[in-house]
């Protein structure tokens, strides 16, 4: 018992040391010019998420015209769905079966659909408007979601009800945890969320500025200060860490399970190589990184 409070301690307080920016590695990741290879004449909009599924296709989340967009690896076009019920888009995932869910923001809704666009559930109230933090099956502003192997899943709701629900693959509901403030277990802006292989839960808490850990019951296990902004979150199995989209500071963050930050991609700018708001990040089996973009527009490669 002593020694599990001994390690339990040592990883709520691993991150108590500040991080000299200055000295931390960049990441071996290069851009990937022009990866996007979209039809003649069509643009992303606002690009908020990403996701790749068990082919390594990549799905691309934007406010355009074209809002959902799937490519190969190596950024072939492969389909889009034009008519998708979304007011605007924030974060999509693959599920273990291929599905593709959807995170509505302003929709205060959750959608699965099938990989050829076919919609399979809604999570929401009649008239797609808010749940208050007591509400089992609706939304204020969510942002993310996640899944177990088993298929279970989690949603991040987000911008007003700061907390975390948790549902079976059925769409049942089994809990719910958090609330807005910046104690542990409270969010401000609870902007993404994402599981590693033992099952902890890693919330991105956009404005207080850390990563807070859970158990999958929602058990406070600790937090990562001084990392940056949290906006969105990719756990790589391959490599057992966690790769963080830096809004704020307009790069991307590769942090170990231990909350210390191992690498550092980006900076401010318009170019190839860039970011403008990284909003969310994905990784796919080869350690590529997507990087989903809201001012700039698009998502942007990078390989190893």
């Amino acid at each position: 018992m002593h020694l599990r409070l001994a390690v339990l301690a040592i990883f709520c307080l691993s991150q108590a040391l500040a991080v000299d920016w200055a000295t931390v590695p960049k990441l071996p990741h290069k851009v990937v010019p022009g990866w996007a290879q979209l039809p003649q004449h069509w643009n992303f909009g606002e690009t908020s998420g990403v996701t790749v599924d068990a082919r390594d296709h990549v799905w691309v989340f934007n406010r355009g015209k074209h809002p959902v967009i799937e490519f190969d690896k190596a950024g072939k076009f492969v389909q889009a769905w034009e008519s998708v019920p979304v007011l605007a888009s924030h974060g999509i995932k693959a599920d273990p079966d291929g599905n593709i869910w959807l995170v509505d923001v302003f929709g205060h809704s959750v959608l699965k659909f099938t990989p050829a666009g076919k919609l399979l559930m809604v999570i929401a109230n009649a008239g797609r408007t808010a749940g208050d933090d007591n509400t089992p099956y609706a939304f204020n502003r969510p942002t993310g979601i996640v899944f177990q192997p088993n298929g279970d899943f989690l949603v991040s709701d987000g911008y007003v009800n700061s907390r975390v629900v948790s549902y079976t693959k059925e769409g049942v509901f089994l809990r719910k945890w958090g609330s807005k403030g910046t104690g542990d277990s409270q969010f401000d802006i609870a902007h993404d969320v994402a599981l590693d292989k033992q099952g902890r839960v890693y919330v991105a808490d956009r404005t207080n500025n850390r990563i807070q850990i859970f158990d999958l019951n929602g058990k406070f296990l600790g937090k990562w200060t001084d990392i940056g902004q949290p906006w969105g979150l990719a756990y790589s199995e391959k490599e057992n860490c966690l790769y963080m989209a830096d809004g704020d500071n307009n790069r991307v963050v590769k942090l170990n399970l231990d909350g210390q930050v191992q690498g550092v991609l980006g900076g401010f700018g318009k170019i190839p190589g860039k970011f403008d708001f990284a909003h969310h990040i994905a990784v796919d089996s080869d350690g590529s990184l997507y990087v989903a973009e809201i001012k700039n527009w698009r998502v942007q490669k990078f390989a190893k």
